[in-house]
C-alpha cells in the first residue's frame, strides 16, 4: 500500500450557504450551515486516504473542542494522526466560509497564534518511509523541515503552493512538484498572467511547476515544455476544498507512478467529483468511483 505524509494545517470550517456572495456590509440569511474539518494538508490527507493510500497527517492542533473534533474526523477517514502535535490550553485554527448557489466561496481564515511554528519536534519522524510527502504553505517551518528531510531520503515531494503572507521560494526550490493556485502563483511571481507566471516559477525549481485553474483544469511545465489538461464539466454545488483535494489526488497518482499527464487527469477528476457535493470533503470519491467516472469521460 502506498504511504503518504501530509504536512500542514487542519482547520475547523464553518460553512454558510447563501444565495449570492455579499458585496458590502449588512445582514444576510444563510439557507444552510455545516461544520466540517478543513485545511489544505488535512483535506489532502482525507482525499489520499479515501483513494486507498495509507496516510499520516503531521500538523498542529489545540486541545479545544474543535481540535478534538478534527482529530476524530481524520481518524474516522482512516488517516493516522499519531504524529500530530496537540498543544495544551490552545485554540485550533478556524475558517468562516460563505458559499453561493454557483458553488463559489469567500473564505475568512483565522490561524491560531497559540499553535507554535517550531518544527524541531518532527526530528523523530522517519521521512524515508513514505512514497510521497505533501506539504502546504500555511505552516512554513513544518513544510520546510519535511520537504528537506524527504529530499535527503530521496522521497518525492509535492508542495501545495497556495496564497500565504510568507515568501515561499525556499519551499518551491525544495519541491519536486510545485502546484500553485492562481492567486499563489501571482503573489510568488508578481505576474497576473498565469502562464507567464508559471514560466517564471518553473525557473525556481528543479522539479515540475503546475498551476491549477479551477474548471479550466491544470497547466504545468516539465523540462521547459508547457502542457495542459482541461477540467471536467460537472454540476458544481460547492468548490470548497477542491484545490486541496486535487493536491491529495495528485500526490496519490504520482506516488502510484502514473505518468504526469494521466496523474493530472486523475486529480482533475477527483477534484471535479468533490465539487458535486457540499462541504470540503463529502464529495471526495474513492479510487473505484474515480476510475468509473474516467471510464465514461472523454
Amino acid at each position: 500500500m502506498l504511504k503518504i505524509a501530509c504536512v500542514g494545517i487542519a482547520v475547523q470550517d464553518r460553512l454558510y450557504y447563501v444565495e449570492t456572495l455579499p458585496d458590502g456590509g449588512g445582514k444576510y440569511v444563510a439557507r444552510d450551515y455545516k461544520e466540517i474539518g478543513g485545511g489544505p494538508a488535512a483535506t489532502a490527507a482525507v482525499a489520499a486516504a479515501r483513494l486507498g493510500a495509507s496516510v499520516d497527517f503531521i500538523g498542529r492542533l489545540g486541545d479545544d473542542a474543535a481540535g478534538k473534533t478534527l482529530l476524530a474526523e481524520l481518524e474516522q477517514e482512516g488517516v493516522n494522526v499519531s504524529l500530530t502535535r496537540v498543544y495544551s490550553h490552545a485554540r485550533s485554527s478556524q475558517s468562516a466560509i460563505l458559499v453561493d448557489r454557483q458553488g463559489e466561496r469567500i473564505i475568512i481564515n483565522h490561524p491560531s497564534p497559540e499553535l507554535l511554528s517550531d518544527a524541531s519536534w518532527m526530528s523523530n519522524i522517519d521521512f524515508s518511509q513514505y512514497d510521497m510527502v505533501l506539504a502546504d504553505v500555511r505552516w512554513h517551518e513544518g513544510a520546510e523541515y519535511a520537504l528537506a528531510r524527504a529530499r535527503e531520503a530521496g522521497v518525492p515531494t509535492l508542495l501545495d503552493a497556495d496564497l500565504t503572507p510568507q515568501d515561499i521560494h525556499s519551499l518551491v526550490a525544495l519541491s519536486d512538484h510545485a502546484v500553485f493556485s492562481e492567486p499563489g502563483l501571482k503573489k510568488t511571481t508578481g505576474e497576473s498572467d498565469a502562464l507567464t507566471g508559471l514560466k517564471l516559477a518553473a525557473e525556481t525549481t528543479q522539479g515540475i511547476a503546475y498551476v491549477t485553474q479551477g474548471s479550466k483544469g491544470c497547466a504545468w511545465i516539465e523540462k521547459g515544455r508547457l502542457s495542459h489538461r482541461a477540467g471536467f464539466s460537472v454540476n458544481v454545488v460547492d468548490t470548497t476544498g477542491a484545490g486541496d483535494v486535487f493536491h491529495g489526488a495528485l500526490a496519490y497518482a504520482l506516488a502510484s507512478k502514473m505518468e504526469i499527464n494521466d496523474a493530472v487527469r486523475f486529480a482533475n477528476a477527483v477534484a471535479a467529483l468533490k465539487c458535486t457535493r457540499p462541504g470540503g470533503r463529502e464529495g471526495i470519491p474513492t479510487r473505484s468511483q474515480t476510475d468509473d467516472f474516467l471510464s465514461h469521460s472523454v
